[in-house]
């Protein structure tokens, strides 16, 4: 038995304080080079103890292997503009030394059939306890401001239904999921549009080095 939670859940709090600087980190990195950032800005949040015990109840997943079976107990989430944002992002935490990818899974070309559009990443990360180092896993998930909006929506309703949505409701949630893409597309389509427009907003003026929507604080 579990018996402190606190005490089980520390190395997995250090381990999204510690991405979320380091995500962010990357962001920073590139305005300071006045290059414009793939990464919109990043979240992280770690499993509240109900949700656990709910999803080990579900999925059949007992206390000793915990550990190895529940892939997000640690969570991050990173908010890009474009598609191609997603994929350029996914490129940069493969090159990086400080986690090891575990596992992928591309939502976003093979969508869900409830609507659902994002990219996963399973880390392995090593947090540095006083205890010695200890290898955690985590999850990271890679989106689109548009795919947020409708996972967000779709997780509320979620709640109130228990997974078990009316037909209605369930065929109008999959159309809307298919015009947050097809917006994503259109928008993918006019990109050099908007990215020159929003370099001329940032940049054209010298007044302020840093973008106007930059959510380093989040």
């Amino acid at each position: 038995m579990i018996e402190n939670w606190n005490h089980f859940l520390l190395p997995y709090n250090q381990a999204v304080d510690e991405l979320k600087v380091k995500l962010r980190g990357m962001r920073k990195q590139f305005q300071n080079k006045n290059q414009r950032s793939p990464i919109e800005f990043v979240t992280g949040r770690v499993k509240p103890v109900d949700s656990i015990k709910e999803k080990m109840n579900r999925r059949h997943v007992s206390e000793e292997r915990l550990e190895q079976d529940m892939q997000d107990i640690a969570g991050l989430r990173i908010m890009c503009q474009f598609v191609e944002d997603i994929y350029q992002v996914v490129d940069l935490l493969r090159k990086r030394s400080d986690m090891t990818i575990l596992e992928e899974r591309d939502y976003i070309h093979n969508e869900k059939p409830s609507g659902y559009r994002s990219y996963h990443i399973v880390i392995e990360y090593p947090v540095q306890m006083v205890t010695g180092e200890k290898k955690i896993l985590a999850e990271v998930q890679v989106r689109t401001l548009a795919m947020n909006f409708w996972a967000t929506i779709e997780h509320s309703l979620n709640y109130k239904y228990q997974g078990e949505f009316p037909e209605e409701l369930s065929a109008r949630l999959q159309r809307a999921g298919e015009a947050a893409f097809k917006l994503d597309t259109e928008m993918s389509e006019i990109r050099e549009e908007i990215q020159e427009a929003q370099h001329l907003f940032s940049y054209g003026k010298g007044s302020d080095p840093q973008p106007p929507n930059k959510r380093d604080d989040q």
